[in-house]
């Protein structure tokens, strides 16, 4: 894996790169910072814009577009995040030139249509009237709005049904023209071909030079709030989350401890003294939600409708002692050897190898992060590890999102 520096026009972009000849495949992603749902002007543009992306070109419609594609085996796709948006390409080796001139294409000249906007607008209302009866959905957006407050994030990625009727074809041509551009993309590039032999330089042919953009920080409520929700639902949902403030160069700990604490299951602290022990969920999770925006525990829970309440108590009560007393080394022993053990399935593949350094990239570390992260982990000692966790007291700052049939 290595890093090059491409010159398109007059910006210098970052290609994240891995040659391999096991397979006669590559796979070619572009990837836009600062350009996901955090940057809507209108909710739901964002993911509008990703699904138009899919319905072709102008010239030859959606079903020719995609036909062209399917007949070689090509997949070509677009994705909004929250902080992030991705075009990704994947194709034989004998046909990644041909699917990258449908990229270059489908950049030039989307299928902005009132037909096709009107269609994915249908689709779309289709999800959010159907997400009005996923209570784990609503759960799952009731904290985000307790926990995010004022943000991008309090509001569904989808969009609202109102802001979803108000868009039009300017508001998604404005959100491509503005945040699909050189200054704030790079690219990551894996398999059997030489990136000297793919003409990058076209992409300043479809794409603006911009500027380059600023993410905005987000503030993760610390005020302990609880929300509850009232729904003949025949179990309670709860979904808790609150701030996690940590140093980048201990994320290596931060893996353990999450592991430790909530998100290996089966084995995980929470699991055993909620589920295995009291009987009392029928699951339970938590693990740490990191972004360049925003860093956050996240969590949920289920359990009967008359246990709710002492299901969170044990939540909170669980992680005040984990934060207080720590691991024991057999749970550090545990994480550890999972974790190293599970190394060659995390890069088993050359897209999960690509996968993990295009967040090493992303986020800020050398190439290798992964990988030296492990070789930290086998050394890592019990006291330097609860010395950690002990430092993570927001944690304990929980705000709760309870979704459960009060009539029960």
């Amino acid at each position: 894996m290595e890093k090059l520096n491409l010159k398109i026009a007059n910006n210098n972009v970052t290609l994240i790169y891995e040659h391999s000849s096991e397979l006669p495949i590559v796979g070619l992603k572009l990837v836009f910072k600062t350009a996901g749902t955090c940057v809507e002007k209108r909710y739901g543009v964002a993911k509008l814009a990703a699904e138009l992306l899919s319905e072709g070109t102008k010239k030859l419609g959606s079903n020719e577009f995609n036909k062209a594609l399917d007949m070689r085996a090509i997949m070509l796709s677009a994705n909004a995040g929250f902080e992030t948006f991705e075009i990704g390409l994947e194709s034989l080796s004998e046909h990644f030139e041909y699917g990258f001139n449908m990229l270059l294409d489908l950049l030039a000249d989307p299928n902005y249509d009132k037909n096709i906007l009107k269609k994915l607008k249908t689709q779309a209302l289709g999800i959010i009237a159907s997400n009005s009866s996923d209570y784990d959905y609503q759960s799952s957006n009731a904290l985000k709005e307790i926990l995010y407050p004022n943000s991008r994030l309090a509001i569904p990625s989808i969009g609202t049904p109102q802001s979803i009727e108000e868009i039009e074809l300017d508001d998604i041509k404005e959100f491509i023209r503005s945040n699909l551009n050189l200054e704030n993309m790079f690219i990551v590039l894996g398999g059997d071909i030489d990136p000297i032999n793919i003409k990058f330089d076209k992409l300043c042919e479809v794409l603006n030079s911009g500027k380059k953009k600023e993410l905005n920080k987000i503030t993760v409520s610390d005020s302990e709030s609880l929300k509850i929700i009232d729904k003949p639902s025949q179990q309670a949902y709860i979904y808790f989350g609150s701030p996690l403030n940590y140093n980048i160069e201990d994320k290596y700990k931060l893996s353990v401890a999450m592991f430790i604490l909530g998100s290996s299951g089966f084995g995980s602290r929470l699991m055993e003294e909620i589920r295995v022990k009291r009987g009392l969920a029928y699951s339970v999770y938590c693990s740490a939600n990191l972004n360049l925006s925003y860093n956050a525990l996240n969590g949920y829970l289920q359990t009967k409708n008359e246990n709710k309440d002492e299901a969170i108590f044990l939540i909170k009560d669980e992680i005040s002692k984990f934060v207080q007393n720590g691991a024991t080394q057999k749970e550090l022993e545990a994480a550890r050897n999972f974790l190293l053990g599970s190394e060659p399935l995390s890069k088993e593949t050359l897209f999960k190898r690509l996968s993990i350094a295009q967040k090493e990239y992303y986020y800020g570390y050398e190439l290798g992060e992964f990988d030296l992260n492990l070789e930290r982990i086998k050394s890592l000692e019990l006291n330097i590890l609860n010395e950690f966790i002990s430092s993570l007291k927001d944690i304990n700052r929980l705000s709760i999102a309870c979704l459960y049939n009060e009539s029960k």
